[in-house]
């Protein structure tokens, strides 16, 4: 056998504008009640309530500021804007700052004993909240004006408290500026005499240090010794160093050059590296003897004394030649040593020079720090100065008032709470949002039966029958009852659903109890009978049967006589006031045969019912409270599910028809039963026409009952108690 499996699924439909007309009309109750305790309570609230007289002091505010700016500004003061700045003072008018001096200024605590504190003294934390309780704080739009607003039962009460609040916080105001400033002032003072005092102890050191150090009195007033070899200084002597230094490498060079040189030429080169006036002499002596000696030769020999005399002139002449390169060249040599000399005498006095500052700038460096010292010392000294002068000429100069009233409260004429028309007009808008809004919730939380889609969509089987509440049994009603169209719909709807013209059997079931489903098969089973077939209606509910209780007979014999063979089936079987009906009631059920419906005798029984009438109708127990419903659904031709309108949550349902599947039952469709037309109107197309229709007949020709023993007051209403 297959395990319970639940239908598929479908999307749910969006709900339309009727749907929601549809909920507000079915919790109509809830939703009135819910409107009207709201607006009774808050109407009741409204009058109990004491009331309350208003009266309000305007202030303007701004920050601190003077009205031309102070001696240390460069240029005129203009306060930033600050977003924060109201509500920063509004938390401050609010403080235990300000109004604990009101609430002393006033003496509110022994004012308000009597009022509040049952005759003893409050406490000022008592005071103060009762007091922020009747204070209103609101900025005026665009503007730095603030309204203080106080309530109180008094109206001369409430004006003196606004005045009160206003001017404690302009005084506060002001006396918090003077302080301030005045605070700063003395602070700075303290500071810059802390600062003289330092200063006066660093000139000491300053002092000490030039007379242990020997500072003359040209470096005393500088920030730092002075040099004997100055930039400029150093710059010069590094030029004549270099220029030295080349001269002497030059000359040196010269020298050497000239040694390596034959004598004739060194004869030669001197006098054109050497400016000498008596070789450049000689030379030109010694170049006219050879002329001489040249042209003696051409006119005299060799011995000639002319010859000779010319040649012993050339030879003297080359000899003081000698002598005097030899002597030029001795010169050349002292001259480089003496150059050599001079610039090693010049290097060692620079050195001398840089050393004698660097140890000058060693001794002299302690004085120097302490003169710097004492310098920075003077200079933030004489700031401190200058900011102390500044904060007292900015304390003399006129300012704009921080804080000024512009308007005093006044006691109110009349009373602002409670603002009667406001609230009862908010007591009903509340009480129309919270009635629809708990009535779309509990119809939220409502997860029954309420339309047919609902049906058809969880439980995937059709609507064959809708039936209206307030079904009595048609038998009493008569054949033209308004009730009767309903059950008529539903016979054709469930002839046209058999496959077979064989399957006559029908056992009525539901989840629960209470849903109807005994009227619904008794009900159906005499629109079957008036129209003339032959019917049979079996009372198989054992445990609580009420079937004999609507043809109003014994229930003595019935089904269980049969089927524990106390009886024969024309003894059990009793008939009705309609000819074609006949009626099987259940019987005594002993406590051991409970489970006497699953029993061969049962589906016997059942099959030779079905060859006596045209259609056998069994009245079940619920489903999902004993197993007799299932088991009868499994042996009969069809199962037709009652479900009561807004009765049991949509999962029963659905598990009563898996256990109806389950047992292999042909469930052909459901019943909505219990239906409200007068509240949702979807319903009125399937059963209201014909109501109303019977209704106006009604009116016109009142029809007699047909039982003459048998009053409209015994008619029951079978779908609320079975």
């Amino acid at each position: 056998m297959d395990s319970f499996k639940a239908p598929a699924q479908q999307p749910e439909a969006k709900l339309h504008f009727l749907d929601y007309w549809r909920i507000i009309r079915i919790r109509k109750t809830v939703i009135l009640l819910v409107f009207l305790l709201v607006v009774i309570t808050a109407t009741l609230v409204t009058f109990i309530l004491p009331e309350s007289f208003s009266s309000t002091a305007r202030i303007k505010v701004q920050r601190d500021q003077a009205d031309i700016s102070g001696v240390g500004a460069n240029q005129p003061y203009l306060a930033s804007y600050d977003p924060y700045f109201i509500q920063t003072e509004f938390e401050v008018i609010q403080s235990e700052v300000i109004l604990g001096k009101v609430i002393d200024q006033l003496k509110l605590n022994e004012k308000w004993a009597p009022k509040y504190g049952g005759g003893e003294r409050l406490k000022t934390p008592e005071t103060m909240m009762i007091l922020k309780s009747r204070m209103d704080l609101k900025p005026v739009r665009n503007t730095s004006l603030i309204e203080i607003t106080v309530f109180t039962e008094n109206p001369e009460e409430a004006a003196i408290l606004a005045n009160a609040i206003a001017e404690t916080y302009r005084n506060h105001r002001l006396e918090d500026s003077k302080q301030l400033t005045m605070g700063g002032i003395k602070a700075l003072e303290e500071r810059w005499m802390e600062q003289e005092d330092k200063v006066r102890k660093a000139q000491e050191e300053v002092d000490r240090l030039r007379l242990e150090l020997r500072i003359p009195d040209s470096y005393a007033v500088e920030n730092a010794p002075s040099p004997l070899m100055t930039a400029e200084t150093l710059r010069r002597i590094e030029g004549l160093r270099i220029e030295s230094q080349a001269n002497y490498t030059s000359m040196a060079t010269l020298v050497e050059q000239v040694k390596i040189l034959s004598p004739d030429e060194q004869v030669q080169a001197l006098p054109t590296a050497v400016q000498d006036a008596l070789l450049t002499d000689l030379l030109q002596q010694l170049t006219i003897a050879d002329q001489k000696l040249l042209a003696v030769k051409k006119d005299y020999g060799m011995e000639h004394p002319e010859v000779q005399k010319a040649s012993t002139q050339v030879d003297d002449l080359r000899g003081k030649l000698k002598l005097r390169v030899s002597g030029i060249i001795s010169g050349l040599d002292v001259k480089v040593a003496s150059m050599k000399k001079g610039l090693e005498d010049l290097e060692k006095e620079v050195e001398k020079a840089l050393q004698l500052d660097i140890e000058k700038a060693r001794q002299s460096r302690p004085y120097f720090e302490a003169k710097r010292t004492l310098e920075q010392l003077q200079r933030f000294s004489q700031v401190l100065n200058m900011k102390i002068y500044s904060e007292r000429t900015d304390v003399d100069l006129p300012r704009s008032a921080m804080v000024e009233i512009v308007d005093t409260a006044r006691p109110g004429l009349r009373p602002v709470r409670p603002n009667k028309m406001l609230n009862i007009s908010l007591g009903i808008v509340v009480g129309l949002i919270v009635g629809v809004g708990l009535a779309f919730f509990i119809e939220y939380l409502d997860t029954s039966v309420k339309t047919i889609d609902d049906v058809e969509r969880t439980l995937g089987s059709p609507v064959l029958g809708v039936i209206p509440q307030n079904v009595g049994v048609l038998l009493d009603e008569g054949v033209d009852s308004p009730h009767a169209e309903a059950y008529r719909v539903l016979r054709t709807n469930l002839l046209f659903s058999r496959k077979d013209d064989r399957l006559n059997s029908i056992a009525v079931v539901s989840a629960g109890a209470g849903e109807g489903k005994s009227t619904t098969v008794f009900n159906l089973a005499c629109v079957f009978a008036q129209s003339g077939q032959r019917i049979l209606i079996v009372d198989s509910d054992l445990r609580r049967p009420s079937l004999h209780k609507m043809l109003r007979v014994a229930n003595n014999v019935g089904l269980t006589n049969y089927l524990l063979k106390q009886n024969t089936l024309e003894e059990v079987i009793q008939t009705t006031s309609l000819p074609t009906l006949d009626f099987m009631p259940s019987g005594k059920l002993p406590s051991s045969s409970l489970g006497i419906l699953s029993s061969s005798q049962m589906r016997e029984l059942i099959a030779e019912l079905k060859q006596h009438y045209d259609f056998v109708f069994f009245d079940s127990p619920p489903v999902m409270g004993v197993s007799d419903a299932s088991i009868l659904a499994s042996e009969v031709d069809m199962t037709l599910q009652v479900i009561q309108y807004r009765r049991y949550p949509q999962p029963m349902n659905i598990r009563a028809k898996q256990l109806i599947d389950k047992v292999g039952g042909n469930l052909v469709g459901i019943v909505l039963n219990n239906i409200n037309m007068s509240q949702d109107e979807s319903y009125y197309y399937y059963s209201g026409y014909y109501h109303d229709y019977y209704a106006k007949n009604e009116d016109q020709e009142p029809v007699a009952v047909a039982d003459a023993g048998t009053g409209a007051k015994d008619k029951l209403d079978i779908n609320k108690k079975y």
